[in-house]
């Protein structure tokens, strides 16, 4: 089987003072600004990097949803935060690092297995497989 989803960008002027927008193909996002004020001085809209967090978090807790299933556990609730960091290194800008939080209610396990659980959750998401450049991080706790 073969998936193939779309997103879009547009982009008018300079590296600077130049205006984007983003577009997803379910119109999760619809033209929605970011530029480099966004990326870079905190100011609204989005970015790239947030953009990657999001569906990297949202892959993984749902690949971890199928491993809890497989291992006949169902959560409660899971909360993720993916943290990309993006620096400055010799030839431009780069993503350096990613690291997941995750914080989970899961009836019926340990700590240990949980971890365990999640670990493989994040070696199988199809996200984490195409970041595999960059290291990523996992701290995962039953809350």
């Amino acid at each position: 089987m073969q998936i193939n989803r779309t997103g879009s960008a547009r982009w008018a002027g300079g590296f600077k003072d130049g205006k984007g927008q983003i577009s997803t193909q379910s119109g999760a996002l619809k033209e929605y600004p970011y530029g480099y004020a966004a990326r870079f001085e905190g100011v609204p809209g989005t970015n790239p990097e947030e953009l990657i967090g999001a569906a990297h978090a949202g892959c993984f807790t749902m690949a971890l949803s199928a491993v809890l299933g497989e291992a006949n556990l169902k959560a409660d609730s899971m909360e993720t935060t993916a943290k990309v960091t993006l620096e400055s290194v010799e030839g431009g800008f780069a993503i350096t690092a990613i690291h997941l939080t995750l914080v989970a209610r899961i009836p019926g396990t340990d700590e240990a297995t949980f971890k365990e659980l999640a670990g493989k959750a994040k070696a199988g998401c199809p996200v984490s497989k195409a970041l595999s450049a960059v290291p990523i991080t996992l701290d995962a706790r039953l809350g």
